[in-house]
């Protein structure tokens, strides 16, 4: 009866040992994890995701709206058309470089967190790898820039639209409605650049302008040139957040470099004078 109650302690004794280590092992694991990386990658993801898949659409919705209402003829808006086109492209590279860039940059915080060292013991660096860090801080300081012309660029639409959903609004006013001034009350869409001067009808008054507002192409396309530019201002939020992540990581391998050095000056220094010391002892004990 002993012994069978000795093996199932080591049974259970053995039982907590292994939920102690698997315990052990997911912390190990979660501060592995660089978790400034890892939302800096969700925030960039989620802009890029809301800038392209929003501003696809909206664009798609503009040239509707432009071919139904304010240019029906379609030389006048086939230039247009042509760069709204090309823009949709860009728009497919854009999100398949930053979603390749935004892993590239997860990876490169995996491999250049100090808990790396703690997970994996010895931890070097190398030149490349300083120099890898260096080049990522300054492409990722050039793609912010960039994105904050994006972000200014985007803001565009948003005013567009803005001015014509509130000049409708004037006209839906009860000081306005039913009068014989909501007819003077007009979009002139040729003023914005975006088609020629000689487009008919170009400008868009009273009820017809009410009666645009109120489709589901204008109300959609506002909203989404909104969401497209909300999304811009976080991919720039984000590419911010990298470049402060980039730097820190950069400078952690630089003091990590430098502390290399001097422990293999160290091991060095210690190994002369190890071999001074048995040198020594060798010439003492032929003396004697």
């Amino acid at each position: 009866m002993k012994p069978a109650m000795e093996t199932a302690a080591e049974e259970n004794t053995e039982q907590s040992r292994e939920r102690k280590g698997c315990f052990e092992c997911c912390i190990k694991c979660l501060g592995g994890v660089p978790y400034a990386s890892l939302v800096a990658t969700i925030l960039c993801f989620s802009g890029v995701a809301l800038f392209c898949g929003c501003g696809h659409v909206a664009l798609a919705g503009t040239v509707a709206i432009l071919e139904q209402h304010f240019s029906t003829n379609t030389s006048d808006h086939a230039l247009l058309s042509e760069v709204i086109q090309l823009m949709q492209y860009v728009i497919y590279g854009i999100a398949s470089f930053f979603f390749l860039y935004g892993i590239i940059l997860l990876a490169e915080g995996f491999y250049t967190t100090s808990a790396v060292k703690e997970l994996h013991g010895e931890f070097k660096t190398t030149a490349c790898g300083r120099c890898i860090s260096g080049m990522f801080v300054f492409l990722t300081y050039v793609l912010g820039v960039a994105w904050l012309g994006v972000f200014g660029f985007s803001a565009v639409p948003v005013f567009m639209f803005y001015n014509i959903w509130s000049t409708c609004e004037v006209i839906k006013s009860p000081q306005t409605n039913g009068t014989a001034g909501v007819e003077q009350i007009c979009v002139d869409i040729r003023q914005y650049g975006i088609i020629p001067w000689n487009a008919f009808p170009g400008r868009i008054c009273g009820s017809a302008l009410e009666n645009i507002c109120n489709t589901n192409e204008f109300y959609m396309s506002y909203h989404l040139f909104i969401v497209a530019c909300a999304g811009a201002g976080a991919t720039v939020i984000a590419l911010i957040h990298f470049l402060m992540i980039l730097s820190s990581n950069w400078a952690y391998l630089k003091d990590a470099s430098k502390m290399q050095a001097y422990q293999d000056i160290k091991a060095k220094e210690e190994q002369e004078l190890q071999d001074i010391q048995s040198r020594s002892k060798e010439q003492l004990n032929s003396y004697t």
